[in-house]
């Protein structure tokens, strides 16, 4: 089949030209969506008097001949095939002869491909948005068998004040969420149809692009036609959306990591989800972990990288477009493994309540004393620096800040009583954090019935998905 460009050519192209040039090796994956974009198509221009019902009937019988091929793996690639356009026009035409030749009228691979690209990236990220809905599920559901388990909470990777193991976990189910409100506001930014806009000019052509994006499932057409070739803005922010969850998924792999070391361990890893050593036979390794922490970099260069190739880009569309596509694909793929697997891991996550009580140390309710001055009337950076004092006392001392006695406590400050050592309560300590969103059981109660709600309460499009 000759180039669907080279009239105007009388040499041929250099071998290692035609590979350079080449996409279809990697937008083949967009064959549904390019051959359901060409079948509304071939409607819209029979509706403008372009081609005759009859034709228009032939293309679509054709077009789903070719679409079967594909979803069979009977497509036979030809080295002619530069790209998942060319490569279904040359079956087309194979199949049911010149007529093939009439699809393209008003219609550029620029328009075409942007088509194509946001189609694939409205259904993926449909998948992708289920996934992280199991995700919280996972979460929340361990959450729910463990609200007593107590454990120490950490800034600077140092211990601070406990908390409820549940309300650690919690922490990244509501990070999640946001991811999932982000995707939904990226779905309906990306949802705009480019077709119509031929190479950037627009179309002669009588097209009632409105019916041809309500027939796709677009929200309309984009208003502007040399925006809508050049616009990669969607592929940016489905990107920029990926980086950000394969964070949220490494900072939770880090936590894990860290607390699944024998020096700590609080949780175990299951072997379904870890690996051994090829030389040490005890070793007993959270690679799955620690692969959801190295992808994030994978993702984060994707982003920079397709930012990079757009940022010196003149009008409309240039060939360096071609690269949005292995970005876009390698940041989806690498999420659709990467969400599931933290999903496994946390469902099959053993907890170690005994190791995390064990790890809480009473200098971690120094704030509490200090809180205790404060109900006495003591300014708190001054109740701060007494409740220092004691623990310094204590270090002294060689004991912990709960073992110090009435009379050390009195001599820093004749304001402690008796009841200081009331204080000294894992359990009372978070208990008294009862604030909305706080570690007091109440609060925890109240955020997993939250939680719990936002899972319940899914759109009416996730249900049919979900139902499929």
């Amino acid at each position: 089949m000759s180039k669907l460009w080279g009239g105007r050519f009388s040499g041929g192209t250099d071998a290692l030209m035609e590979r350079f040039n080449a996409s279809f090796p990697f937008d083949r994956r967009l064959y549904n969506e390019d051959i359901q974009g060409s079948i509304a198509y071939a409607g819209a221009l029979e509706r403008a008097g372009v081609i005759t019902a009859d034709e228009g009937a032939l293309l679509r019988q054709g077009l789903e001949m070719v679409l079967a091929e594909f979803r069979e793996g009977a497509f036979s690639p030809q080295a002619s095939d530069e790209d998942i356009h060319t490569a279904v026009e040359r079956r087309l035409s194979e199949l049911i002869g010149p007529l093939a030749g009439k699809l393209h009228t008003g219609r550029s691979r620029n328009d075409q491909v942007a088509t194509d690209l946001r189609l694939y990236l409205r259904g993926n990220l449909a998948e992708r948005r289920q996934d992280l809905r199991r995700l919280q599920a996972a979460a929340l559901a361990l959450a729910e068998r463990h609200t007593d388990v107590l454990m120490p909470g950490y800034t600077h990777l140092q211990r601070a004040q406990p908390v409820r193991f549940s309300h650690w976990l919690l922490s990244y189910f509501w990070a999640w969420e946001r991811d999932i409100s982000r995707l939904d506001d990226l779905q309906r930014r990306a949802n705009v149809l480019p077709l119509g806009s031929g190479a950037l000019a627009g179309t002669p052509l009588k097209l009632d692009r409105h019916a041809l994006a309500r027939e796709l499932g677009f929200e309309g057409p984009c208003q502007n036609s040399m925006d809508g070739v050049r616009d990669r803005d969607f592929v940016v922010e489905a990107l920029a959306w990926a980086a950000l969850v394969s964070v949220h998924l490494s900072q939770l792999a880090e936590d894990l990591v860290v607390w699944s070391s024998n020096e700590v361990n609080f949780v175990r890893v299951a072997d379904a989800y870890a690996t051994g050593s090829s030389l040490m036979p005890q070793k007993r390794n959270p690679d799955s972990l620690e692969l959801v922490r190295g992808k994030a970099g994978r993702i984060i260069g994707d982003l920079s990288g397709l930012l990079t190739v757009l940022k010196g880009l003149p009008s409309t569309y240039n060939k360096d477009l071609q690269e949005d596509k292995e970005a876009l694909f390698d940041a989806l793929d690498t999420l659709a493994l990467a969400v599931p697997i933290v999903a496994g891991v946390i469902e099959t996550l053993e907890v170690q309540p005994e190791r995390m009580l064990a790890a809480l140390d009473a200098a971690m309710l120094s704030t509490d004393v200090a809180d205790y001055l404060v109900g006495k009337g003591i300014p708190f950076r001054e109740a701060h620096a007494l409740a220092g004092r004691a623990v310094q006392r204590a270090e002294e001392l060689s004991c912990q800040i709960s073992q110090l006695s009435l009379a050390e406590w009195q001599a820093i400050s004749p304001l402690f009583g008796e009841d200081v050592t009331e204080l000294f309560s894992w359990e009372a300590s978070v208990n008294r954090r009862d604030s909305y969103g706080g570690t007091s059981l109440r609060a925890l109660r109240e955020q997993i019935r939250e939680a719990r709600e936002r899972l319940m309460n899914r759109d009416s499009s996730e249900v049919k998905a979900d139902a499929s």
